[in-house]
């Protein structure tokens, strides 16, 4: 593969990503998030601004050790009437001894006189002197073309020459920055192309922000116009509508347009993973329908589409799941087929015929269900339960005889207002009937300890079972207080299974136990018990 194939990757998501609202990086989030950057195969990761804050300050003083990646200090060019080498702003940036310094400037003549109130030529110079003297503390240095799109519209051959004031000061990248997101594409790769007319292709960057929602599509028009470097973050964090999405860009540059980057095959294999894991250290929720590496990406719920992905999967799925690290997904639900059932049969073990008479009442029972408000596509664990039940094959563990909640807001003798819930539970094991009492901070909380009371001494394995998340949504809101609800649970334990359970009733509590009790019955399976 000749040098114009390769494809330089630049994350900014330690500085981009932190003005994210809602996300607040410390110096140990951002260490570990290069480090895992590096593993990856990005280029460079741009670690922040020098002197610009705390956390930044702290990254820099503690470097992590990278083995791919080049490591780029941010900042902008010095400021008018002082020279480079007496700017304190730009020395802050060279300080810190990063391998490559990013500096970003001007290159729109109207900001130059409303913004900073100076002459374009004077902003020219900032550049050429900004970049010559940054040469001399770092071994790269790239220059940032800050509204280069909104320059180039207006004044087309200023902004080409601000570019050209950059290499010849001894830029090895020009990267032109839509700054406001406002360009679309096909502006895009017409205005990189003139600009790889005059300029060195694999001297020219881009870095596109998604207020359109056009980002990766401008980053990926860029790259075909000419362009070699493509700057983006992870998961398209950044401000406002956020930056080009680096997860969605790597494939598509490597799997669809056929260029080199510096990852490997195992390297993309790695991307889901990278992905999610992101979003885990963030305490965010990842996009389930995020290009190549959500949960959805690859999820069937159709059955023709099931049927027509098990002859060939080139009819539903772009690309094979496994090259990204994601799986396909075969959804049951009321718009599912045959196909869809014995698919899922497949992933769960589950060994059964395709002419067996059970599988129209299974899909029959389904369509039912959701009609009622089930939702079994989000809840494989209480599918693969009901599946089980339609075929015999689910054992008795325990039978509910009945339960109680009782809700009590009062205050207490130290004058705090508090809430308690307290439930009964009673409840017939091994034919031998038992009652229990437990208190919790909330009725679920309660019936969940109340339920483990009972069961623990004779399954012991349900102490190592969690409750992680819980999700209420309301089916029919036009009922009001008598609405139906549809409670999802995902629960986790000791051995590192995770699975989600689905209950529906009018009432919220009768709701919450149907999926407390498909996720305890679908533990005790997994860990072999036999029940009665």
């Amino acid at each position: 593969m000749s040098q114009s194939d390769r494809v330089y990757l630049y994350d900014t998501t330690l500085r981009d990503g932190a003005q994210t609202m809602g996300v607040d990086f410390s110096a140990a989030d951002k260490a570990a998030i290069a480090r895992e950057l590096d593993a990856l195969g990005i280029d460079y990761i741009e670690g922040g601004w020098p002197g610009a804050n705390p956390t930044d300050d702290a990254f820099f003083a503690a470097l992590p050790d990278l083995s791919r990646a080049r490591l780029a200090a941010f900042g902008m060019t010095r400021r008018a009437g002082r020279s480079a080498a007496n700017d304190p702003g730009l020395s802050a940036v060279l300080g810190v001894g990063a391998p490559v310094v990013t500096l970003v400037g001007k290159t729109w003549d109207f900001q130059c006189k409303v913004a900073l109130g100076i002459d374009p030529d004077e902003n020219r110079r900032m550049v050429a002197d900004s970049v010559a003297h940054a040469t001399t503390r770092a071994g790269e240095v790239m220059f940032d073309a800050e509204h280069f799109f909104d320059g180039y519209r207006d004044n087309a051959a200023y902004a080409l020459s601000c570019l050209e004031a950059a290499l010849e000061a001894g830029a090895r990248w020009v990267v032109l920055c839509d700054t406001n997101g406002g360009t679309l594409p096909e502006e895009v790769e017409r205005m990189v192309g003139e600009v790889t007319a005059r300029l060195p292709g694999d001297r020219v960057g881009i870095h596109c922000h998604n207020d359109t929602a056009t980002a990766v599509a401008s980053s990926l028009a860029a790259v075909r116009a000419g362009a070699r470097q493509v700057q983006g973050t992870v998961n398209g964090l950044g401000e406002r509508c956020g930056n080009a999405d680096l997860i969605a860009i790597i494939p598509s540059l490597m799997l669809k347009m056929g260029f080199e980057t510096g990852l490997a095959g195992p390297d993309l294999a790695r991307l889901t993973q990278v992905s999610r894991k992101f979003d885990e250290r963030l305490n965010r929720a990842p996009n389930r329908h995020a290009a190549y590496v959500g949960e959805s990406a690859f999820a069937h719920k159709g059955g023709l589409h099931v049927s027509a992905v098990e002859k060939d999967p080139r009819c539903y799925e772009h690309i094979i799941p496994d090259l990204v690290g994601n799986r396909r997904q075969i959804l049951v639900s009321d718009q599912s087929g045959r196909s869809n059932v014995l698919s899922r049969f497949r992933e769960i073990g589950i060994e059964v015929e395709p002419d067996n008479p059970k599988i129209a009442h299974l899909l029959e029972e389904v369509k039912l269900r959701e009609f009622n408000g089930y939702a079994y596509d989000g809840a494989e664990a209480s599918f693969e339960l009901l599946a089980r039940e339609v075929l015999d094959e689910v054992p008795v563990f325990f039978s509910l005889n009945s339960f109680r909640v009782i809700d009590e807001r009062r205050w207490n003798a130290k004058g705090e207002l508090i809430t308690l819930s307290e439930a009964t539970v009673k409840a017939t094991i091994h034919g031998q009937q038992t009652m229990t009492v437990a208190e919790g901070n909330g009725p679920v909380s309660a019936l969940d300890t109340a339920l483990r009371k009972i069961l623990i001494p004779v399954y012991p394995t349900i102490a190592g079972l969690k409750l992680v998340d819980y999700k209420v949504r309301i089916l029919n809101p036009d009922a009001a207080t008598n609405a139906v609800t549809r409670v999802l649970i995902e629960s986790a334990d000791d051995r590192g299974g995770r699975w989600t359970t689905v209950g529906v009733s009018s009432n919220v509590i009768d709701a919450s136990y149907i999926a407390l009790r498909d996720s305890v019955i679908f533990k005790l399976m997994r860990d072999g018990e036999t029940g009665e």
